[in-house]
């Protein structure tokens, strides 16, 4: 029987992976970087063992420190979670000959499958070689690892090159293996996937499909169990092709087998030897805890010869610290405050006042909803990521909401083109526009003991917010009676809380403050000087970093004078483990470059300036 686990990842899946753990009464080891020290995974655990250094490569990459930790913690088995290691045979070796357990797959079923190429061949296909503008678009993938990271499509014959470099530059760094491959890219599929579960006995489990169309950068962004609309006999033929897949390596434990469908048409992507991001939806309809059965695989035990059967409906959405509307760019700072309604399920690994860094993937959760049909879930999630309390970075909680409550989706008529369609309707955020009054009135009220009323008549107050990248001024007085605003009554005002009543209907906003960001319910403002900065001015063209993180590589041969056309990439940036690109604004010349490879930046630094001709 196994006691104690070590869990070779951080973040989340580490903390979901403890909570089956602590429920079975096995002890939990957690392994950090130095940025992880006082990260939720490394409290709630048990024990845990440092790992010096912050990049992946030296830290959660480091098989060897990993087994080091797992000894020296007393831990009897390693679980790998999903990225990093967890496709990693060479890891899964060393754990076994450590003496340990693993909970994963045999090291011949990773190396059969962790290569995405190689997993082609085994299931009778091959990567393009010698492409041509008649094979256009072509997606370049890595070989290894998954989560959207060393991909690329290319629609451009003269793009190739530049879409392979970079590639492999963002593959080495996520998995420490810059293989990349070319294959065809299916315009405007379906992104369905099953998953499988098989123990030591012979016996494979196919439990169901999942779509997981909703995606960006190749990453998904809400999936869902079953998949909507798939044909019965579409359906079957998923099951038995992951069956099969599993059987040709011997697969134990949970895995996934990947497709993209094309009308009643499935391609096979890949198999990963892992358990998914997405996993939750599955438990919820089939009502089993994966991470259980895993473990239970891991020592021995039998599965029953028919899995459990489905019921209802599940969908989850990947809740990011990034901003939609701004190219995806990850954000950073302090999670002031963050709870969801419990009517739905939480993974998460922050609680308030963790601090989100750059270091790793931007998600701060997993939010699912499950319920006897999709519309019944689907408007459950839409409605608990409306009502959660997000007090921090800038998230895609609206971009989440309003995709759920899209059309395309909730007829289940979505594809992996979605955002490409629809991303700047989605990202659009509008806010509450009583929002900015109800952030015065309560700064009001906080920062007079009185009210601000002196037996004069007042004149009016002003206060300027910004509220989805626009300025908004507002106006109030204070009076012998309280505040007044025009055309709203105010009921009731406090540092914490605002009522309104507005066309006869009264209306509550909870009202929190950090600093000079300001959230009241759902909608966060920024509260503006009355006057402007005349330090915080650039020169015309200037390309400031719009994240903290490290400049990896300027464009070859790109010196200050250099001309640029508009469009032009002048500089990569990597932050949260996925490369930016930073482009010329319009053509011009490269008046300075102040940026280089290796060089560490903050929000704001700048990169780059671009002169107008």
């Amino acid at each position: 029987m196994i006691t104690s686990v070590l869990v070779a990842n951080r973040g989340e899946i580490a903390c979901r992976i403890f909570r089956t753990c602590r429920e079975l009464g096995i002890r939990t080891v957690a392994v950090h970087s130095d940025p992880d020290a006082n990260a939720l995974h490394t409290r709630v655990a048990d024990a845990a063992v440092r790992l010096p250094g912050a990049a992946p490569a030296d830290t959660y990459l480091r098989a060897d420190l990993v087994v080091k930790a797992a000894i020296a913690s007393g831990a009897d088995a390693v679980h790998p979670g999903y990225g990093f290691l967890s496709e990693n045979a060479g890891f899964a070796r060393a754990v076994l000959d450590a003496g340990l357990a693993w909970i994963g797959p045999p090291p011949s079923a990773i190396e059969a499958m962790a290569s995405k190429t190689r997993a082609k061949e085994l299931m009778g296909l091959a990567p393009l070689t010698d492409v041509t503008p008649a094979d256009l678009p072509v997606l370049v993938k890595a070989a290894a690892g998954g989560g959207g990271r060393g991909m690329r499509v290319v629609r451009r014959i003269e793009d190739l090159g530049a879409a392979l470099e970079s590639a492999r530059a963002e593959a080495a760094s996520a998995f420490g293996d810059g293989e990349v491959f070319v294959e065809p890219y299916v315009e405007d599929g379906r992104h369905v996937e099953v998953q499988v579960l098989a123990d030591t006995h012979g016996t494979v489990w196919a439990l169901g499909t999942r779509d997981c169309s909703l995606q960006r950068r190749h990453q998904k962004v809400i999936e869902e169990a079953p998949a909507p609309g798939l044909p019965d006999e579409l359906r079957e033929e998923l099951h038995e092709s992951a069956v099969r897949a599993a059987r040709a390596v011997d697969y134990v434990g949970a895995g996934t087998v990947e497709f993209l469908v094309s009308g009643t048409r499935a391609h096979f992507l890949e198999m990963n030897t892992r358990l998914q991001v997405e996993h939750p939806v599955t438990e919820a309809v089939f009502g089993i805890d994966l991470v259980a059965e895993q473990i239970r695989v891991a020592e021995g035990a039998t599965l029953p010869d028919e899995p459990p059967r489905a019921r209802g409906h599940a969908v989850e959405a990947r809740l990011y610290a990034e901003d939609p509307a701004r190219d995806w760019t990850p954000q950073t700072g302090t999670l002031h405050h963050f709870s969801v309604p419990p009517s739905v399920r939480l993974d998460t690994g922050y609680e308030d006042g963790d601090d989100i860094g750059v270091h790793y993937d931007p998600m701060l959760a997993k939010v699912v909803a499950y319920a006897p049909t999709r519309a019944e879930a689907v408007r459950k999630l839409a409605g608990a990521l409306e009502r959660a309390t997000i007090h921090g970075p800038t998230t895609n909680r609206d971009l989440l909401v309003n995709s759920l409550r899209h059309k395309e989706f909730t007829t289940a008529r979505m594809d992996t083109g979605f955002y490409d369609r629809h991303l700047t309707e989605l990202a659009a955020g509008t806010g509450d526009p009583h929002a900015p009054l109800a952030a015065a009135l309560a700064d009001a009220v906080g920062r007079s003991r009185f009210g601000g009323f002196r037996n004069l008549a007042s004149a009016p107050q002003t206060k300027r917010y910004e509220l989805a990248g626009e300025e908004h001024e507002v106006h109030y007085r204070h009076t012998r009676d309280g505040l007044e605003a025009d055309g709203v009554r105010v009921i009731h005002a406090d540092p914490s809380g605002v009522v309104l009543e507005v066309e006869g209907v009264r209306r509550k906003f909870d009202v929190a403050r950090y600093g000079d960001q300001v959230y009241v319910g759902g909608v966060s403002l920024k509260s503006l000087p009355r006057f402007p900065d005349p330090t915080a001015q650039h020169a015309p063209g200037s390309l400031l970093a719009p994240m903290p993180g490290t400049v990896v590589r300027v464009a070859d041969g790109l010196t200050a004078g250099s001309a640029v056309e508009a469009g032009q990439p002048l500089l990569w940036l990597e932050a949260m483990k996925m490369e930016h690109k930073i482009t010329a604004p319009h053509a011009g010349t490269l008046s300075a470059l102040e940026a280089v490879p290796g060089q560490q930046v903050t929000v704001g630094s700048l990169l780059a300036v671009v002169d107008a001709p």
